[in-house]
C-alpha cells in the first residue's frame, strides 16, 4: 500500500494546480471550439466568441447562515456566465453523474468517434458521461468521426456539436434547471422530443430535484416529479395568451422592461417558447427553483447582483410538498419554511441549502400503547391549506372526530368543518398558512402531538389564530393587547434606562435623550398631522429616521398603542418600517424608516422645481406596491388589520419610488372568526366608503373603496374632489372616470403631464380595478388580492356599473346637469 501514497500526493498536487493556475486547455485558452482529437482537462474552457458564456469543471460552492461557505466534494461539466463576480451556471451536463474530487486530474471532456461528447477517465477510459444517452433519433453517418466533429460554444451560451452534415447535439435541447435566450422552450413534434426543465436537488447539487416544467400536447405545466403531482398549469386554449401577459410582466419591473421579446411559435413540427434578449450585452435568464417555482433573474450592473422581479407561482407555497414532510409553509415570510410545533429539521445542513425535502421528525413519540385511551393531544393551526389525501370519518361531533383519530396509531392530524371529519395518517405535506397570495384557505388542521410536549407548545408557541378578538365601538386594539403591549413597553422601558435596547421582534426602546440627540432637538421638521409631527433624524450608527412626535396625552397614547401594536408587530415591503419608539413620562415617539421621498400627494399634486412628474411606469408600480400591502394587511396578518385612512398622504415612497403604507393611527383589527368590526367614525373625507357614514359595523373593504380613490388619482394626477370642469360643469372625477371608461375614451383621464406617455391597456385595467373598488355596496367591490391579481394581468374584470350613490352627489351637487 506504501507506493500508492507518493502517487496520492503527486495526484493531489497535480489537482491544486490546475484549479488555480488554470492552464490553458489543448484546444486554446481563449477558443470556442473543442475539435476532434483533442480534450478538456480540469482547469481548462472554452469562452463564448463574445465573452458572455464559459464551460468548463466548476465545483458548486454556496454561504449559509449557520455553516458559512459549503463546497459540493464533487465536480460537473458547466456553463456559466463570464466576468460577473456570481458564479451562475446556465447549464450542467453531468448532474447525476459528477466526478468526485480526488478523480478530478484524471477526468478529461473530448468528442468520440461517433460524434458524442464524453467525459471519460483519462487513465481506464470509461466513460461518466456521453451525450448520446439523451439524443433523440440522431441519424449517424459514416463522416461523423473525431475529426469532422467540432463542439463549439456560441454566443448565446449553446453548446452546440455538429459536422459538415449538420447540428448532431445541442445542450439547448436538454437543458439543466435554466431557460436562455435564443433557447426553445418545447417539443419536437415529429421526434416526440420535449425540452423538459428539472429542478436541481439543493445550493450546491445540481442533480435532477424534485420539480420540473414542461410544454407538450397538454398544455404547460410545472409538476411534482415523484410520485406525479400536477401543482400549476397554464390552459391548453390560452397558451398563445402567455406571450403578452409575460410581455406585461416584464414591463411591470424596470428591471425587466424593454429588456427581453418572447414568442409563441406552434406550427407542424414543433411547438415552443422562445425569449430573445434584445440588447446582448444585458443578462437574464428564467430558472425553475428549488422550491418548484418559475423565476426571472435579471444581472443589475450597479449593484453587482441577481435581481429577482417576477415568480410564478407568486406563492412558494404553491409546489407539492415543497417544505417536506410535517412542516408549515408561510409564503410571505423570509424563510417560508418551518416544522410544526413539536417537530425539529429532520437534516438542518440540506435544509440550510434549500433541500427541505426531507422535512421535520416528532420530538416525542406517539403513544400508540392503548388506542382506546391514548395520552396524545392536538393543537390546532388556524387558516391553511388542509393536506392532500384526507381520509373521511362518520363523526357527529369535533371531539369524536378527535377520537377517531386518536384510536389510529398511525393517524396524525385531523379536521373537522360544517360536521365533516377527514382525518390524516402518516406524514402531512403541503400545510400552507394563509397568506393572501395564491392560498385563502380558513380551515383548521389540528395535529396530533405526545402529551409531554403540550406544556412546550403553550409555552413557546403563539396565540392561535382561531382564538376571537372582540371589538367595541370605542376600541381600536383588543383590551388584552393593549394591556400586554403596555407591560412589554414597561418592562423593556425599565430594563434599558441607561439606553436604547432591541426588544422582540426587532424594534428598539430608545432614551427620549438618545431622540432629542439624534434629531437636534427635533429641528428638522418633515411634516406633521393631527397626532402630532415628524422630524428627521440621524442614529448613533448613522441610520436616517422618521422621529414621529405625538402631541396630546389621550389622542398621542391611542395613536401610539395603535401603531406599535400593528406595524410594529409585523413586516413587508409595502409598509413603513418600525424602527423603534420611545415611552418616557408623557413622551410618546415612534421611529420609522426614513422615506427619501416624502409623501405620495407631493409627487402627485404640487408641481415645483423639487419635484419630477411620475411616470407612467412609475405609477402603475406604486399602484400594485400599494396594493400588495393592503392584501398584506387584509389576509396575511395573524389578525386581519383594517387600516381605515389610505389616501395619498399616507403612502410614502422610498428613494426607488417603492411605496410603503405608513400613519396606523387610526387601524382596527378583526378577528379571524368574525368578518366585521363595530369602531368608532374615522378616515378622511373625500376617501371614506359610504358604510362609514351609515354607522354599520366595517369590513376591510372600507381600504378598498379608500384605495379606489387613490388609484384615480395617482391615474389622473389630480385630487378627486368636484373642483375640476368638463363641459362648462362642476364634475366628480371618478364619475367622469366610469362615465369616459363606458366610452371606451380612458386616454383622457390620465394625467396631461404625461404627454401621451404611457400603456393605454395598462390605463383601462387601472380605471376598471378603481371604478370597481369604489362601488357603494361593499359586495361588489373586489377583495385586495384580487385586486393585486388583476393589476399584475392574472385576472380579468368587466366594466363596472356607476355607483348609483354617486352619481346622486354629482347631480345635486351640479343643476346645470340635471
Amino acid at each position: 500500500m506504501t507506493p500508492l501514497l507518493p502517487l496520492l500526493y503527486v495526484s493531489l498536487g497535480l489537482l491544486l494546480f490546475s484549479i488555480h493556475s488554470a492552464p490553458p486547455c489543448s484546444a486554446g485558452a481563449t477558443t470556442d471550439t473543442l475539435g476532434g482529437g483533442r480534450a478538456l482537462a480540469a482547469g481548462d474552457r472554452l469562452v463564448s466568441g463574445n465573452g458572455k458564456f464559459t464551460l468548463g469543471f466548476f465545483r458548486p460552492s454556496a454561504t449559509v447562515s449557520k455553516s458559512g461557505n459549503i463546497t459540493s466534494p464533487n465536480w460537473y461539466l458547466g456553463i456559466w456566465f463570464s466576468n460577473i463576480s456570481v458564479l451562475t451556471t446556465v447549464w450542467v451536463g453531468n448532474r447525476d453523474k459528477p466526478v468526485p474530487d480526488l478523480q478530478l486530474n484524471l477526468t478529461q471532456l473530448k468528442l468520440s468517434r461517433d460524434g458524442d461528447l464524453v467525459i471519460s477517465n483519462n487513465a481506464t477510459g470509461s466513460v461518466i458521461w456521453s451525450t448520446s444517452a439523451g439524443v433523440v433519433n440522431r441519424t449517424r453517418s459514416a463522416s461523423s468521426t473525431n475529426t469532422s466533429t467540432s463542439a463549439v460554444l456560441s454566443n448565446n451560451g449553446n453548446l452546440v456539436v455538429g459536422s459538415s452534415s449538420g447540428v448532431l447535439w445541442q445542450s439547448f435541447d436538454y437543458p439543466s434547471d435554466v431557460l436562455l435566450s435564443g433557447a426553445k422552450f418545447g417539443w419536437n413534434k415529429n421526434t416526440g422530443h420535449t425540452s423538459e426543465i428539472i429542478s436541481k436537488k439543493n445550493m450546491i447539487d445540481p442533480g435532477l430535484g424534485l420539480y420540473s416544467v414542461v410544454l407538450n400536447s397538454n398544455g404547460l405545466a410545472l409538476t411534482y416529479r415523484n410520485p406525479y403531482m400536477k401543482y400549476w398549469s397554464w390552459p391548453q386554449s390560452n397558451k398563445i395568451m402567455l406571450v403578452p401577459l409575460l410581455t406585461q410582466l416584464a414591463g411591470i419591473n424596470p428591471q425587466t422592461r424593454g429588456v427581453a421579446n418572447f414568442t409563441y411559435v406552434d406550427d407542424e413540427q414543433e411547438e415552443y417558447y422562445m425569449y430573445t434578449l434584445l440588447d446582448e450585452s444585458s443578462l437574464m435568464y428564467v430558472l425553475l427553483d428549488i422550491s418548484g417555482q418559475i423565476q426571472i433573474y435579471s444581472w443589475s450592473k450597479s449593484t453587482q447582483s441577481w435581481a429577482n422581479p417576477y415568480s410564478q407561482p407568486a406563492d412558494p407555497c404553491t409546489a407539492y410538498a415543497t417544505c417536506g414532510p410535517f412542516t408549515i409553509c408561510n409564503g410571505v415570510s423570509r424563510p417560508f419554511c418551518g416544522c410544526m410545533q413539536g417537530f425539529t429539521v429532520k437534516s438542518p445542513q440540506d435544509w440550510e441549502l434549500d433541500d427541505r425535502r426531507a422535512g421535520c421528525f416528532r420530538n416525542t413519540p406517539l403513544d400508540c400503547g392503548n388506542t382506546t385511551s391514548s395520552s396524545d393531544v392536538f393543537y390546532p393551526v388556524a387558516r391553511v391549506a388542509l393536506p392532500n389525501t384526507p381520509s373521511a370519518v362518520d363523526a357527529a361531533t369535533q371531539s369524536s372526530c378527535a377520537q377517531a383519530c386518536l384510536s389510529h396509531c398511525s393517524c396524525t392530524a385531523y379536521s373537522y368543518e360544517n360536521s365533516k371529519c377527514s382525518i390524516w395518517h402518516g406524514e402531512l405535506l403541503s400545510v400552507n398558512l394563509n397568506d393572501g397570495l395564491d392560498n385563502t384557505s380558513e380551515d383548521v388542521l389540528y395535529i396530533r402531538v405526545a402529551a409531554k410536549d403540550l406544556p412546550r407548545l403553550r409555552k413557546g408557541r403563539r396565540k392561535p389564530a382561531t382564538v376571537a378578538v372582540v371589538t367595541a365601538a370605542a376600541g381600536v386594539v383588543t383590551f388584552g393587547l393593549v394591556i400586554l403591549l403596555l407591560l412589554l413597553l414597561l418592562l423593556l422601558i425599565r430594563r434599558n434606562r441607561l439606553g436604547g435596547s432591541q426588544g422582540s421582534g426587532g424594534i428598539v426602546a430608545f432614551r427620549y435623550t438618545d431622540l432629542c440627540h439624534a434629531t437636534k432637538n427635533f429641528s428638522e421638521k418633515l411634516g406633521g398631522g393631527g397626532f402630532g409631527s415628524v422630524y428627521k433624524g440621524v442614529l448613533s450608527d448613522s441610520t436616517i429616521v422618521a422621529v414621529k412626535k405625538l402631541d396630546g396625552a389621550r389622542q398621542g397614547e391611542k395613536q401610539f398603542r395603535a401603531e406599535v401594536s400593528t406595524i410594529g408587530l409585523i413586516q413587508h415591503i409595502n409598509l413603513v418600517k418600525l424602527i423603534g419608539f420611545c415611552c418616557e413620562g408623557d413622551e410618546r415617539l415612534l421611529v420609522y424608516e426614513h422615506m427619501q421621498n416624502g409623501s405620495l400627494d407631493v409627487h402627485l399634486f404640487q408641481s415645483n422645481a423639487d419635484t419630477t412628474v411620475l411616470s407612467w411606469a412609475t405609477r402603475y408600480n406604486l399602484a400594485i406596491g400599494v396594493a400588495r400591502g393592503l392584501s398584506y394587511l387584509h389576509q396575511s396578518c395573524h389578525e386581519c388589520i383594517i387600516h381605515c385612512d389610505i389616501k395619498p398622504e399616507n403612502i410614502l415612497v422610498d428613494a426607488s419610488f417603492v411605496p410603503k403604507i405608513a400613519d396606523f393611527g387610526m387601524a382596527a383589527f378583526v378577528g379571524r372568526n368574525f368578518s366585521r368590526v363595530l369602531t368608532t367614525f374615522r378616515g378622511t373625507i373625500g376617501y371614506l366608503a359610504p358604510e362609514w357614514i351609515s354607522g354599520v359595523a366595517v369590513t376591510p373593504k372600507v381600504d378598498v373603496y379608500s384605495f379606489g380613490m387613490v388609484l384615480l388619482e395617482i391615474m389622473s394626477g389630480r385630487r378627486n374632489s368636484p373642483n375640476g370642469s368638463d363641459g362648462g360643469g362642476a364634475v366628480y372625477f371618478p364619475v367622469h372616470a366610469i362615465t369616459k371608461l363606458h366610452e371606451g375614451d380612458v386616454r383622457s383621464l390620465v394625467d396631461t403631464q404625461l404627454r401621451g406617455d404611457f400603456d393605454l391597456e395598462e390605463a383601462e385595467r387601472v380605471c376598471k380595478v378603481a371604478c370597481w373598488c369604489i362601488q357603494e355596496n361593499e359586495l361588489d367591490r373586489p377583495t385586495m388580492s384580487e385586486v393585486v391579481r388583476v393589476l399584475e394581468g392574472l385576472q380579468e374584470l368587466e366594466l363596472p356599473p356607476m355607483p348609483r350613490l354617486l352619481a346622486a352627489m354629482t347631480e345635486y351637487s351640479n343643476p346645470a346637469s340635471m
